[in-house]
């Protein structure tokens, strides 16, 4: 029989979107400790070479791993699942990870009228991965692959300030709504987690009404079944909820921000 594995979720990001997914995470998974890691030493990930981030991330890991021990890692990305989550399953392959991807699949089977676009990072769009999931669940669906340079980073600003350019919001969003032999695009899928902080916004500067689908639920779903079939220790209450970043700078605003998720931030290790 397995060991018991610590009553802790380690939920990782490359900024603050995870947090949405962290928040969904607390609502069905309540009974655990939860480790928020924000990488914003190296923030935004889609500007990165592959290579060269698979190395900060497997080191990053081995860090995290040796220091926490986590009962589950939750990778709260599509940038850094898409190209990192198969190795990292090798290289520690005694951790429970939880991968993000685009939710192509439940928009190939929600749309009416076959246009689908994906707002991603321009990591996320050139991955081969997405690519591979468009031909698996979306090969009868037109799907537009939109590459954001600036979305996550207005995501960041409008959490950490309160203040977004809808302008700007709208520049980056434009580029999904197709029309196409009279019909137009319905379904947006929002694939970075930074994102659905934004879609009051997306809304409001669409051109057009459009489902926008978002994988935080999905994920949070995916942890809660491969919990249930593990073991867990009893949760030490003395050991609060934090969030760790890599800059080591947390600000007031910050504090502010991760205290609304019942975190307490804190300078990384």
């Amino acid at each position: 029989m397995a060991e018991p594995r610590d009553a802790s979720v380690l939920v990782f990001d490359s900024g603050i979107g995870g947090l949405s997914v962290l928040k969904e995470m607390r609502i069905i998974l309540p009974s655990m400790r939860y480790i928020y890691v924000a990488d914003d030493a190296a923030f935004p990930y889609g500007a990165w070479e592959e290579q060269e981030l698979l190395e900060r991330m497997t080191k990053l890991f081995a860090a995290l791993i040796e220091r926490h021990n986590p009962g589950m890692i939750v990778i709260g990305c599509n940038t850094a699942s898409t190209l990192a989550i198969h190795h990292l399953r090798k290289v520690y392959p005694d951790q429970i990870f939880v991968g993000t991807v685009p939710a192509i699949k439940p928009a190939a089977e929600r749309t009416h009228s076959g246009l689908v676009s994906v707002l991603a990072t321009p990591g996320t769009v050139k991955r081969q991965y997405t690519r591979d999931l468009i031909k698996q669940y979306a090969s009868k669906c037109h799907v537009r692959l939109v590459g954001s340079e600036n979305l996550a980073q207005l995501a960041e600003t409008y959490m950490r300030t309160g203040f977004v350019d809808e302008a700007a919001v709208r520049a980056e969003a434009a580029p999904c709504f197709v029309k196409q032999d009279g019909k137009r695009t319905d379904i947006v899928v929002l694939a970075c987690t930074h994102y659905p902080f934004l879609v009051n916004r997306l809304r409001k500067t669409a051109p057009w009404p459009v489902d926008w689908i978002d994988t935080c639920e999905a994920i949070a779903r995916r942890a809660v079944s491969l919990a249930s079939d593990l073991t867990f220790k009893q949760r030490d209450a003395a050991l609060p909820d934090i969030a760790l970043f890599t800059s080591n700078q947390v600000s007031k605003e910050i504090q502010r921000l991760v205290v609304g998720f019942g975190l307490i931030g804190t300078a990384y290790p």
